[in-house]
């Protein structure tokens, strides 16, 4: 009765995982405290989102997404989420899009919006540099800057909007966009 499944009602019982007490020479498996040979692909462990898809399989399955570039679309270089790194490439201009194209080598979706950022912001900023150099009036000055930072806050959002809903869908600003994506195409 030492062997039993059943509950035992000695005063002391010791924990079925204590080796002295092992009944048996083969380990005891315990399906609900995953080992390091179980990997699981949910979005909360680190494995790809699959959106409007099976566990099974279908369009957006992990092992397809996976096979196609060796590894994930949303990693990182440091692990940082890949719709927060995008929407930063627009916020501080050619400063922040320089930034990424040093930082981020791993990431395409992160790198084309860095990219996209230095074609978008630039020329405008140079711009408005050289019209408070030439002393321009201020509300041309002023315009100047709306024209740099409007652009710039909705494509930040843009590229936030399509990490988080849209699967990494990219949105490319006519002329610049498909410039962007050929310089990531040919890393």
């Amino acid at each position: 009765m030492s062997t039993s499944k059943y509950a035992s009602f000695a005063p002391y019982t010791p924990p079925p995982d204590d080796p002295s007490y092992a009944s048996s020479s083969k380990p005891v498996s315990r399906t609900w405290f995953p080992g390091a040979s179980m990997q699981s692909n949910s979005y909360q462990s680190g494995g790809i989102p699959t959106f409007n898809t099976s566990q099974a399989g279908g369009l957006g399955a992990v092992e397809d997404a996976e096979a196609e570039g060796g590894s994930s679309m949303w990693e990182t270089r440091y692990g940082l989420r890949v719709d927060m790194l995008a929407a930063l490439a627009y916020l501080l201009g050619p400063v922040s899009a320089l930034a990424l194209l040093i930082i981020e080598t791993h990431n395409d979706y992160v790198r084309f919006h860095a990219y996209q950022s230095a074609l978008l912001t630039t020329p405008l900023l140079v711009l408005r540099i050289l019209a408070a150099l030439l002393q321009f009036p201020s509300l041309l000055c002023t315009l100047l800057t709306f024209l740099l930072v409007l652009p710039a806050l909705f494509m930040s959002w843009q590229a936030y909007i399509d990490a988080a809903r849209n699967g990494l869908a990219r949105f490319q600003i006519p002329g610049i966009g498909p410039m962007a994506d050929r310089w990531v195409s040919d890393e």
